[in-house]
């Protein structure tokens, strides 16, 4: 029962991120669109941080309450949905016959179609930021802990420290970031700090360090996830918004699958050898976000 809860809480996962991008997609305009991503992230972020507190606080009246919880909470926002959220103003534009032929695509069959398409590289992107993320934090507190003697609460605070920091910068200067540098930029700028402070994990002592150069990851990490969604929202157009979504929303979740399975079988062999390989793979990642950025703007050239 377990397994089949958790298997419906990942289908009910993957079905809601995609729609809820392409829903900010279409009602932004290209100017408010890193706005909205920003947000939408940050509101993500900031969940991720609040649960786990307010789940461990409804624990202590029952380990069933905090599931309980979960759920009419998610009952009654999809009623307030439902009642007063209006269809976004490109879905009704979309046309039915290229929708359904979409609906009846395989998955296979979609992830060779993206292969295909001039946004490719942004979901490669997407996948090696959730394998690099997911590596860094399966093994976070075991590292730390091996490595520092790091106590339970030494760990949540560091973690939650770099994830509400990612989320104020989300909230407040992101927009500002990505219109005064670009996409592009911010884009192999995220890639290249998050692979060099993960590797930096390796060589640093003492607490504040720690901390410091988690900050910077976590930071970094948190730019990059709603950079790429911009572009790649940019990039789709009026009537893709729907598939370049969600096949953001797999390729999140294949990174989220191999980034654990490498990084446990990685640390078996040596506790520094899972940093070691996510670093390895963002830089990598950032070298072919500059060649793609050069491909770009050759086209863009061209196109003029």
């Amino acid at each position: 029962m377990l397994f089949v809860a958790r298997m419906l809480g990942g289908i009910g996962a993957a079905m809601i991120m995609p729609a809820v991008m392409a829903y900010v997609a279409d009602t932004t305009s290209m100017d408010e669109r890193a706005k909205g991503m920003g947000m939408i992230n940050a509101a993500i972020t900031t969940g991720f941080i609040i649960g786990p507190g307010i789940g461990g606080y409804l624990a202590e009246f029952g380990i069933r309450v905090p599931f309980f919880a979960a759920a009419i909470a998610a009952a009654f926002v999809a009623i307030i949905t439902f009642i007063l959220l209006p269809e976004s103003r490109v879905a009704a534009a979309v046309n039915d016959e290229a929708a359904a032929q979409q609906k009846n695509e395989s998955l296979i069959s979609q992830l060779v179609r993206s292969y295909r398409e001039p946004y490719f590289v942004g979901l490669v992107i997407v996948f090696v930021m959730s394998f690099g993320l997911a590596n860094y934090e399966t093994v976070f507190g075991l590292f730390v802990d091996h490595k520092f003697a790091f106590t339970p609460k030494d760990i949540a605070f560091v973690l939650t420290f770099g994830s509400i920091a990612g989320a104020v910068v989300q909230l407040t200067a992101f927009s500002w970031i990505l219109n005064r540098f670009g996409e592009n930029r911010v884009i192999s700028i995220s890639l290249l700090a998050s692979g060099v402070f993960i590797l930096l994990t390796l060589f640093v002592h003492g607490y504040f360090m720690i901390m410091a150069v988690t900050f910077i990851v976590f930071l970094a990490m948190d730019i990059l996830r709603p950079a790429v969604g911009t572009q790649l929202s940019k990039m789709a157009g009026e009537t893709q918004q729907g598939f370049v979504m969600g096949m953001n929303s797999a390729y999140t979740s294949l990174g989220n699958i191999a980034g654990p399975i490498v990084a446990g079988v990685l640390f078996d062999l040596d506790i520094n050898f899972p940093y070691a390989a996510a670093a390895l793979v963002l830089v990598l990642c950032f070298l072919l976000s500059l060649s793609s950025a050069k491909r770009m703007a050759r086209r863009s050239v061209q196109a003029k």
